[in-house]
């Protein structure tokens, strides 16, 4: 156990909450224009799984009644690295769904490297314990905990780290995990994004618009949090959560320790809707991203972005069409094929295929022409 329990926070794995992205994933050789970036389609949309077995994936067609994208992935919510990514490429976060498993070696590695420096920086203020979870309602509990312990103590000591968020956006409940946030010394509040290099440059241009989307999306989330934009029942409706269900006894004891007189899920949910509502906090006033080299620790440089909320709802709108069915994933525009250089995907890309349109979406044509 911690030695102060307003310093204790429970471990990421134990709360099974994660929104941890890292730059190294968007790493490229060179800035060189398209040239010949766009070779030659392969024969097949297959990719070959762990197993040595063809992996087949769904081609888009229009007018036929389809499940949505949150439909077929299964999913209650989405991440905000979700949308980060989709401004990198669409069609290659949709490849990521479909195939989860497929993560390189290498990039595995760039991704543990990178969670460590967090984790390393996380220590920092908190000390982490494990608790045993027993229901999806116990892992939410979990993050609730981590809220209100966490409130009080950017308000009295002036920084945090790890802050779960949540709100609904477009319809569809986003969650995410801010690196950090603290109270400059204007008494500003500032949101620090902590991304770490593999090698010692700054990004590209299009990454860092990537990362920006991102921590635009936390402020927005979090404004709406502390202004009392989120329900409960909000939560409830996409989470599909049982608040009544009372907690397990692991969660129970963490919850008394810390002085939570509480039994369920809902008393949690209550209490930390009223906790940020209540506490004064403030909205986000600067967003800021910091890119820190992995071997030496090295920061390399900041990032100091800009909030556009009418263009940031724009881009939200757009990518949210997918989710629900509106539209079919999109690839990258011509401009930006130097992309599909490092892409894992290269190979089956039905977008790349069809020249910057599905190749399926133009099979209808190409019979008609005939």
């Amino acid at each position: 156990m911690a030695e102060t329990e307003e310093k204790e926070k429970v471990s990421a794995e134990a709360s099974g909450f994660s929104d941890l992205s890292d730059s190294e994933f968007l790493d490229l050789e060179d800035t060189q224009e398209l040239s010949d970036s766009l070779s030659k389609p392969g024969p097949s949309s297959e990719l070959t799984g762990k197993d040595g077995k063809l992996i087949s994936f769904p081609k888009w067609k229009k007018g036929l009644d389809v499940l949505s994208p949150m439909e077929r992935f299964h999913l209650k919510y989405l991440y905000v690295t979700d949308l980060s990514t989709q401004n990198w490429c669409e069609q290659q976060m949709v490849y990521g769904k479909e195939l989860p498993d497929s993560l390189e070696p290498e990039k595995a590695a760039i991704l543990d490297t990178g969670a460590s420096i967090h984790l390393a920086r996380e220590l920092e203020l908190h000390d982490l314990v494990t608790i045993s979870t027993t229901s999806k309602e116990d892992a939410w509990a979990v993050k609730f905990l981590n809220m209100l312990s966490m409130i009080p103590t950017l308000q009295s000591e002036g920084r945090i780290r790890e802050f779960p968020v949540f709100g609904e956006v477009e319809g569809v409940l986003l969650v995410g995990v801010i690196d950090e946030l603290h109270y400059t010394p204007k008494g500003e509040l500032e949101l620090v994004e902590l991304k770490t290099r593999r090698r010692p440059m700054l990004p590209l241009d299009a990454q860092k618009k990537r990362d920006c989307l991102q921590v635009s999306l936390y402020k927005y989330i979090f404004d709406a949090m502390v202004q009392g934009k989120v329900t409960t029942a909000s939560l409830i409706h996409h989470t599909k959560l049982h608040p009544e269900k009372p907690l397990g006894p692991s969660v129970l004891k963490h919850a008394q320790q810390g002085g939570f007189s509480v039994t369920s899920l809902g008393d949690l949910m209550e209490l930390v809707i009223l906790s940020l509502t209540l506490s004064d906090l403030p909205v986000i006033d600067i967003l800021k991203i910091e890119y820190i080299h992995q071997e030496t620790a090295t920061v390399l440089g900041s990032e100091i972005v800009a909030f556009e909320e009418k263009e940031l709802r724009s881009k939200v709108q757009h990518y949210m069409a997918y989710w629900m069915g509106h539209r079919e994933p999109q690839g990258v525009d011509v401009e930006e094929a130097w992309k599909c250089r490092t892409c894992s995907y290269a190979d089956i890309c039905e977008w790349r295929k069809g020249g910057g349109v599905h190749s399926s979406s133009l099979e209808p044509q190409a019979k008609k022409a005939r």
